[in-house]
């Protein structure tokens, strides 16, 4: 016992040859661009319940987040690295195998001393701990250290595919009312062209117009029935893109949609500083624990260069008679400490601490990279909300002066004033104007919804989990 004792004394006083580690300062501007200083808060504490308004887009993102299997997919990796941690961790400590056995024996009589042969059992009991490395120099630490960091990691990721996943399905959700809006829109200007066409035609029975007008109509309104074919297209693609990624069949019970024009989505969010998005951006902790695991893979590069000290040791009783196995006389023991020092590796132990501290600089680079990224992406969405308020009241004055030119050119068709190219070209103004609304009015929530999605909103909330494994202890 009192080896053991000793054995856990030389584990816990373990040393690390972790080289230290300094964070890199964030490599971008204090101020995000066309934000201003005093925007100390951030919407990504908001939660998207709060921002996505719309009942229905909520139901189809409780939908999506118990059933895509993208973010199943993450889950079971966060599982994944759970298991490896705790395989790393294990190494730390002794394995102890408890064996019984029997046998029974028969020896010749020529291989007897007494010239007669005999017939014995034996019983044996034994516990061993078997090759337990003493970890003085912390390579095991390292390796326990490295993996519960890329299980750290592998969490961010998973919350990270999550805000990605709600930003998806809030894209989707847009497409699809944007699909099926215009289509309603391009079903109500066929309609109203076939009508104009059927009054043209019945005009050129009484020789009141000319065939070129009838071919004109005919031309407005095939265009229309090509239009309509793809945007009947364009929403089936929608809403099946809009199924994938809420895994499942689209229930039939799902709330009434919210018109785009309509849509109850915040689109004027604070965004804080930049130094907020450390916090609160998963992908950007997912890079930064990875910066840390790829530190310990150093330090456990470092430590192979030391010797390894392992003890093996057996205690147990043997015995004939099973009744007398566990008497005093029946015990028997071994202790057998080993140290092994490498001499000769061909320079594998360098080319592996080499490898160690190149992946250590390209996980810095990818932990700068991704701040970047992040700073680029609210940038992006500030630009957005900044100016597609004042692009939409533009374009609604654009679809208005179309409709007013579109009437005031149908009554001076009716008239005799304009020919029928005027009115046709009007009308085909009109349409455009109020398809480009509508695709403007999407563009707008849909830029809203990528700069919560940027300032790290949708994250769930940080409590405990259940059986989250402990950090190894470092020193």
């Amino acid at each position: 016992m009192r080896k053991f004792a000793l054995a856990a004394l030389l584990l816990t006083s373990a040393c690390s040859m972790n080289p230290r580690l300094e964070t890199p300062p964030a490599p971008v501007a204090p101020v995000y661009p066309l934000a201003s200083p005093e925007e100390a808060a951030s919407a990504a504490a908001l939660d998207w319940h709060e921002m996505f308004g719309d009942p229905r887009l909520q139901r189809l993102i409780e939908l999506a987040l118990e059933n895509n299997r993208d973010l199943r997919v993450a889950t079971l990796k966060v599982e994944a690295a759970r298991a490896q941690f705790r395989v790393a961790r294990g190494a730390q400590l002794p394995t102890l195998d408890a064996s019984a056995a029997y046998s029974r024996q028969r020896v010749s009589a020529a291989a007897s001393q007494t010239g007669a042969g005999a017939e014995f059992s034996q019983f044996s009991a034994n516990a061993a701990l078997t090759s337990f490395e003493i970890d003085l120099f912390g390579r095991l630490r390292s390796q326990s250290e490295a993996a519960f960091e890329r299980y750290l990691a592998t969490d961010e990721g998973r919350r990270a595919a999550r805000i990605a996943l709600i930003g998806s399905i809030v894209d989707a959700y847009l497409a699809e009312r944007l699909a099926e809006e215009q289509l309603a829109l391009t079903d109500r200007t066929l309609g109203d062209w076939q009508d104009s066409l059927a009054i043209t035609r019945r005009l050129q029975q009484a020789r009141q117009v000319s065939g070129l007008d009838v071919a004109q109509a005919e031309g407005q309104v095939s265009q229309a029935q090509a239009d309509q074919a793809m945007r009947t297209r364009m929403l089936a693609e929608a809403r099946n893109a809009l199924q994938l990624l809420v895994g499942a069949p689209l229930p039939a019970d799902l709330p009434a949609p919210i018109a785009l024009m309509d849509q109850p989505i915040r689109t004027q969010l604070p965004v804080g500083l930049p130094s907020a998005l450390l916090a609160s951006r998963p992908d950007i902790r997912q890079a930064e624990h990875e910066l840390v695991a790829s530190n310990a893979d150093v330090g456990a590069a470092r430590a192979a260069f030391f010797p390894r000290i392992s003890l093996t040791g057996l205690f147990g009783f043997t015995s004939m008679a099973l009744d007398s196995l566990f008497d005093s006389a029946n015990r028997n023991w071994s202790f057998t400490p080993q140290i092994t020092q490498s001499i000769f590796n061909g320079g594998s132990l360098q080319g592996q601490l080499d490898l160690a501290k190149v992946r250590k600089s390209i996980a810095i680079a990818n932990y700068e990279k991704a701040i970047q990224s992040a700073f680029r992406e609210v940038a992006d969405g500030l630009a957005g909300r900044e100016t597609y308020t004042r692009q939409i009241e533009a374009q609604r004055g654009v679809a208005q002066s179309a409709a007013r030119r579109a009437e005031l050119s149908r009554l001076r068709y009716q008239a005799g004033v304009d020919a029928r190219l005027e009115l046709l070209d009007a009308q085909r103004s009109d349409y455009a104007a109020r398809l480009a609304l509508l695709e403007l009015r999407r563009q707008e929530l849909s830029s809203a919804a990528g700069l919560y999605r940027a300032l790290g909103g949708g994250d769930e909330p940080t409590a405990p989990t259940a059986g989250q494994p402990t950090p190894p202890n470092s020193q």
